[in-house]
């Protein structure tokens, strides 16, 4: 089957978006949301109060069995022997052999033989085919949970909202166990939701999944507690502005993590675990990375967009994302340079060389500029 002879898939949410005039575009195969109207509005709904998004085309898979454990320990960059309690998440990459990244993720350690992950949507199809590939040898289940939508609650008053509302649907032990949940962790409530205090946006908040038949009427209820929707174009600009990257845009199979600023997630201790990718991690640390990831702040006028040339002293290099950025009222981006480049560079916009500055990520957190 061609791409173009693939039907578009819809969230069991579909008719939500519709009902608040979402304008629908293909994304990954999802007919999704980009705006609902105002994408400025959008995003400063979630820095300054609580915005919801529609996340149900994330990809989730619940692993379980004997070797599961030393599988992952196997399949990620990161180790999941960090996850001593119940709930604790890991981002993590997976890797291929030469040590690019195929996909970014999430796992949730729930027990010795239960890990939830979360991966793109867009990757969906090749993530399967590699995880199974590598099962070979392990006794390891994996099942696709196509039966859970996810709704993720953003913003100063994300959780304060989600718990008023949580306190309407759910009895009082389960409202105590999601407000007392720590930030990257996660707990199931008994009607096979999962709450968990993780989100792409640099603010506060929870990724909930719930059974499908569930997520409408929940939707409906974080409407009526003030949460309002919010599209795809304003979680990139705030995923931009907190210095997160965007697979496909910022890395793929053919950048490394330490060339995509991602090599805190990297467990290179203890020294004897073999994970994929490792010995070619291992040369690339030795040698050093030629090329790193920064943030870059736009000092004259323009837009900042993907693939466009910066200029440094060191050499050429080339934004990976960029967009104008409505927290700071500038333009910003996540640039690919020569690992030698600091302070200041151009960047190559319609023929002009544009000033910028070089710094480090994330631009926004909690709500306040850091730049």
């Amino acid at each position: 089957m061609s791409d173009t002879d693939k039907k578009i898939q819809r969230t069991p949410l579909y008719d939500k978006h519709l009902q608040a005039k979402g304008k629908m575009v293909d994304f990954a195969g999802w007919e999704m949301p980009i705006n609902y109207g105002s994408q400025i509005k959008e995003h400063k709904q979630v820095r300054e109060d609580a915005g919801m998004f529609d996340v149900s085309h994330m990809v989730i898979l619940d692993l379980t069995g004997d070797d599961v454990k030393p599988f992952l320990q196997y399949l990620l960059a990161n180790d999941v022997a960090k996850l001593k309690e119940t709930g604790k998440a890991l981002y993590s990459g997976m890797l291929n052999h030469n040590a690019g990244v195929i996909d970014d993720l999430i796992v949730y350690y729930l027990n010795d033989n239960f890990y939830r992950m979360v991966v793109n949507a867009a990757t969906r199809e090749k993530d399967l085919k590699w995880i199974n590939e590598q099962t070979q040898g392990f006794d390891v289940n994996i099942k696709e949970r196509d039966d859970l939508a996810m709704i993720a609650v953003q913003g100063p008053n994300a959780r304060d909202k989600v718990l008023s509302v949580l306190g309407n649907i759910a009895d009082e032990t389960s409202v105590e166990k999601v407000a007392s949940l720590k930030p990257f962790f996660g707990t199931f409530l008994k009607d096979d939701s999962f709450y968990a205090r993780t989100g792409y946006t640099g603010e506060d908040g929870f990724e909930i999944m719930v059974p499908n038949k569930n997520a409408a009427d929940l939707w409906d209820q974080l409407l009526e507690s003030g949460v309002k929707p919010i599209g795809l174009g304003a979680r990139d600009t705030l995923r931009l502005e907190a210095g997160m990257n965007l697979y496909g845009t910022d890395m793929d199979e053919s950048i490394s993590p330490l060339q995509a600023g991602m090599g805190w997630t990297i467990a290179w201790e203890p020294e004897d675990r073999e994970f994929i990718g490792r010995p070619a991690l291992q040369e690339e640390k030795q040698q050093g990375s030629e090329l790193k990831l920064v943030g870059l702040l736009l000092e004259d006028k323009g837009i900042l967009r993907g693939h466009q040339k910066v200029i440094t002293d060191f050499g050429n290099g080339e934004t990976t994302s960029g967009s104008f950025s409505p927290t700071l009222g500038v333009s910003i981006a996540l640039a690919r340079i020569p690992s030698s480049a600091k302070d200041n560079c151009h960047v190559e916009i319609r023929g002009k060389q544009l000033k910028a500055r070089i710094v480090r990520p994330p631009f926004v957190r909690n709500g306040k500029a850091l730049i």
